[in-house]
């Protein structure tokens, strides 16, 4: 049993998303948290004396930065190409708030950051969304907390079959594509949503040396995880 002193705050950034959901479901059961900040930009249906709900505005760190304490940073927010066409404002979703709220972490002294990110990402690419996510990665370790962790899962299945057009079709595709991902192919099977959430939680209390968290060891860590 964790003791009172060493229990932990948690601060969840998207907590109305899937995996920001089911972390926060989580946490909120773990005797290791005893408490969890949701920023959120509209009211949750987290009802829970553990929940400190803070309504703000991500992409204006004044709207929340003195609420902005804790231990741990879950940042999984992001968009895409279909919510937001709008170049500039994927920008400052999926690479604006997590290197904003990053700064704001180390300057109060948090010393554990994760954030959702994906496989094939790349600073250098030439296509926008993937060289988005690429800087925010590369950004995000020259921030310099102490424990950063970027998980990189492939497709993020467990998304209701009515989230999106063609969700049915495609998590259809890829229970097929999944059969034959062996080898080193095998980093690129889909992720359970399920599974990000709880290796982001089991990654909060104990951390791994090394930043970079891809498909097989999401799978590990979550099944390490332990309430």
């Amino acid at each position: 049993m964790t003791s009172p002193s060493n229990k932990k705050t948690a601060i969840i950034l998207g907590a109305t998303g899937l995996t920001g959901g089911l972390l926060t479901e989580l946490l909120l059961k773990d005797s290791a948290f005893a408490k969890v900040k949701i920023l959120t930009r509209r009211p949750t249906h987290f009802k829970h004396e553990k929940v400190e709900e803070i309504i703000c505005n991500l992409l204006d760190v004044s709207t929340f930065e003195e609420h902005f304490t804790g231990d741990v940073v879950f940042c999984c927010i992001g968009t895409t190409k279909a919510k937001t066409p709008d170049k500039e404002k994927y920008h400052a979703i999926d690479y604006g708030i997590p290197i904003n709220t990053a700064q704001l972490a180390k300057a109060n002294g948090i010393k554990i950051y994760m954030v959702v990110s994906s496989m094939g990402t790349s600073a250098k690419s030439p296509f926008f969304y993937v060289r988005t996510k690429g800087e925010m990665e590369r950004d995000l370790l020259k921030v310099g907390i102490t424990n950063t962790f970027i998980i990189k899962p492939a497709f993020i299945n467990g998304r209701p079959d009515d989230d999106r057009k063609g969700e049915k079709w495609l998590k259809r595709m890829m229970a097929v594509m999944d059969f034959f991902m062996v080898g080193p192919l095998k980093k690129w099977k889909s992720t359970q949503a399920e599974d990000i959430a709880r290796a982001m939680a089991q990654l909060a209390k104990s951390p791994e040396d090394h930043p970079n968290i891809e498909n097989q060891e999401i799978k590990s860590l979550s099944l390490a995880y332990r309430v």
